[in-house]
C-alpha cells in the first residue's frame, strides 16, 4: 500500500494536469488519460497495478451515477422516455446479441453463451467521454437529453445481461423462467429500493439539525447505501442509486439549503472528476497485465487485436442500426415529438451522430474484471481474451469516434440551422418574466404593510434596475428579511415556470443556482 500511494498522488497531479491540456486541445479528456496511462505502464519499475472489480463497482459507480441523475433533466427525460428506453434496454440486448453471434461464429472457442458475456460487457456507452467530448460542440438538447438518460439506464441493462452470461457459462445451461423472474426483480426491486431510501434520506435532512458540511458528507454516502442494500437484496444496484438520485434531486430546494447546494455542487464537481480521472487512467495502466494473462492462454496479440476491433466494428454498426430503427419507428408512431430539422439531409445525419457517440469506459472495465477465474471448480474459458477485447474496445472507440465525432458534427453543419430558440434568448426571456413576477408580488404585498418608504423605494428600484448598490450599510435585518422571501418568491416562480413550459430545464437551473448565491451573499452582509 505505501508503495502505491505516491503513484496515486502523481495519479491525480497528472489528471488535473492532462484535463487543462486536453481542455486547450479541445480533446475529450478521457482520451488523453487512456493513452497517458498507457505510456505510463511501459515504465520498468512502476509497481503493477492490479484492480478489484468489488473496488470500482463500490466505490467508482455509485457516485458517478449518482451525479449523473442529480445533473439530468428530468423533464427531458420524461419527454424522450420511449427513445430513451429503447436505446437503454432494448439496443444493449440487440448489441450484446449481435456481438454474441459474430463471437460464436469468428473467434475461436467462443460459445453463445461467452458472447453473451463478451456482448454484455461492452455493450453500454460511457456517459463520461460523450459528455466531455459535447463540451466542444453544440447540439440540441433533445440529443444531449437522450444520451444522458440513456447512459442512466444501459448499466444496470448490460450488467443484468452479464450476470445471466454468467450463469449459463457456469452451469452449461439457462433456464428462461427463472431468469425472467430475476430479470424483473432486479428492475422492479432497484427502483423501489432507491426510491425508499431516496425518501429516506430525504426525511433525514430535514429532520436532523444538519449543516453545510455535514449535508454534504451525507450526500457522498447516500448512493453507497443504496447501491450496497440493492444488492445485498440481489436487485440491481445501479437503478437503485439512479431511482433514489432522481428524487433526492427533485427535492433538492426542500431539504438542502443554499449554503449546502452552493458547496456542495463544487465538492462533488471535483469528487467526480478525480474519481473519473483515476478510472480512466487505471484502465491504461491495467493492460501489461492483461497483455500477459493473454500470452498464457497462446493467444497471439495480432490476433486478439483482431478480434478486438472486429468487436468493435459490429458494436459502431450495430448502434448506427438502432439509431435509425429509433428514428423511423418516432417517425411513424410519435412524429409529434420528433426533432424537428428543416432539410432531410439533417434529418438522416441525426440517427448517425447517435449512433457514432458509443465510447465505451469505466463500466465495461468493471464487468470485465468481474468475471471470476474459477467457476463451480472450473476456470472460466476465454477469460484473458474477454479482458483484452475489451480493452481494445474501449480505447478504439476512444480513439476513432472520440477523436471524430467532434469533426463530423462541424464538418456536416448538422446543427447550424437546427430549429431550436437560442440560449441567450431563452435565458433573456425568462429573468423578463421572473423580474416582473418579484416587482408585481411586491408591490401587491408589502406596499401597504411596510411604513419605512425610503426601504421600500429601495426594494422596488432594486428590482427595477437590477443594480447592486455600492454600500450594503441600509440593509437592515427587517429589509433582509424581505429580500430572503423574495428569492423564496422566485424559486416557486421557476419551478412552475420549469414545470408549465417547454424551456429547457437546465437555464432554470442555473437562475436557481444564481438565486442561491444571492442567498450567500445577503447571508454575509
Amino acid at each position: 500500500m505505501h508503495s502505491l500511494f505516491p503513484l496515486f498522488i502523481a495519479m491525480i497531479a497528472i489528471i488535473v494536469l492532462i484535463e487543462m491540456w486536453a481542455t486547450k486541445l479541445r480533446i475529450a479528456y478521457p482520451i488523453l488519460l487512456v493513452l497517458a496511462g498507457l505510456l505510463i505502464s511501459f515504465i520498468p519499475t512502476l509497481p503493477v497495478v492490479t484492480i478489484d472489480p468489488d473496488v470500482i463497482f463500490l466505490i467508482f459507480l455509485p457516485p458517478l451515477l449518482c451525479e449523473a441523475s442529480w445533473s439530468i433533466s428530468f423533464k427531458e427525460m420524461k419527454k424522450w422516455w420511449r427513445i430513451i428506453g429503447s436505446f437503454a434496454f432494448l439496443v444493449v440486448f440487440f448489441t450484446a446479441l449481435s456481438v454474441a453471434v459474430v463471437a460464436n461464429y469468428y473467434i475461436p472457442g467462443f460459445t453463445l453463451a461467452l458472447g453473451f458475456l463478451l456482448g454484455g460487457i461492452v455493450s453500454p456507452p460511457d456517459a463520461v467521454s460523450t459528455g466531455a467530448i459535447m463540451k466542444f460542440v453544440k447540439v440540441p438538447k433533445a440529443t444531449s437529453a437522450i444520451l444522458e438518460g440513456e447512459s442512466l439506464l444501459n448499466d444496470a441493462s448490460s450488467l443484468i445481461i452479464v450476470r445471466f452470461a454468467l450463469i449459463a457459462v457456469g452451469t452449461g445451461q439457462f433456464v428462461w423462467g427463472q431468469a425472467a423472474v430475476s430479470f424483473i426483480w432486479m428492475l422492479v426491486g432497484g427502483v423501489g429500493i432507491g426510491l425508499l431510501l431516496g425518501w429516506f434520506f430525504i426525511q433525514a435532512h430535514k429532520r436532523l439539525p444538519t449543516d453545510a458540511p455535514s449535508d454534504i458528507a451525507l450526500t457522498l454516502i447516500e448512493p453507497y447505501f443504496m447501491y450496497w442494500i440493492a444488492e445485498q437484496f440481489h436487485s440491481s444496484g445501479v437503478l437503485a442509486v439512479v431511482a433514489g438520485g432522481l428524487l433526492m434531486s427533485s427535492q433538492r430546494l426542500t431539504f438542502l439549503n443554499s449554503t449546502s447546494r452552493v458547496r456542495g455542487l463544487s465538492v462533488w464537481e471535483s469528487f467526480v472528476f478525480i474519481l473519473n480521472g483515476i478510472v480512466f487512467f487505471i484502465i491504461g495502466l491495467d493492460l501489461p497485465e492483461i497483455v500477459d494473462g493473454l500470452r498464457s492462454n497462446g493467444t497471439s496479440l495480432r490476433e486478439a487485436i483482431g478480434y478486438g476491433l472486429l468487436v468493435t466494428a459490429v458494436l459502431i454498426l450495430a448502434r448506427i442500426i438502432s439509431s435509425y430503427v429509433a428514428m423511423i419507428a418516432t417517425l411513424i408512431f410519435r412524429p409529434a415529438v420528433a426533432p424537428r430539422s428543416r432539410s432531410p439531409k439533417q434529418r438522416f445525419l441525426m440517427p448517425l451522430l447517435l449512433g457514432w457517440t458509443g465510447m465505451r469506459g469505466v463500466v465495461s472495465l468493471a464487468a470485465a474484471l468481474s468475471i471470476p477465474v474459477v467457476m463451480n471448480g472450473v476456470a472460466v474459458p476465454q477469460r484473458n481474451l474477454i479482458l483484452f477485447i475489451t480493452f481494445v474496445v474501449i480505447l478504439s472507440t476512444l480513439l476513432i469516434q472520440g477523436l471524430t465525432l467532434p469533426y463530423l458534427i462541424k464538418r456536416t453543419k448538422l446543427f447550424e440551422t437546427f430549429e431550436e430558440e437560442p440560449e441567450e434568448q431563452v435565458r433573456t426571456r425568462m429573468k423578463q418574466g421572473l423580474k416582473h413576477h418579484v416587482y408585481q408580488f411586491l408591490k401587491d404585498k408589502h406596499e401597504k404593510e411596510l411604513h419605512n418608504r425610503d426601504v421600500m423605494d429601495r426594494i422596488l428600484k432594486h428590482w427595477e434596475e437590477k443594480v447592486n448598490a455600492a454600500d450594503d450599510s441600509w440593509m437592515n435585518e427587517k429589509t433582509k428579511v424581505i429580500f430572503m422571501e423574495l428569492l423564496d418568491v422566485q424559486r416557486e416562480y421557476l419551478q412552475k415556470l420549469n414545470c408549465e413550459s417547454t424551456i429547457d430545464e437546465g437555464i432554470v437551473r442555473s437562475q436557481l443556482y444564481q438565486l442561491d448565491l444571492e442567498e450567500e451573499r445577503l447571508r454575509r452582509i
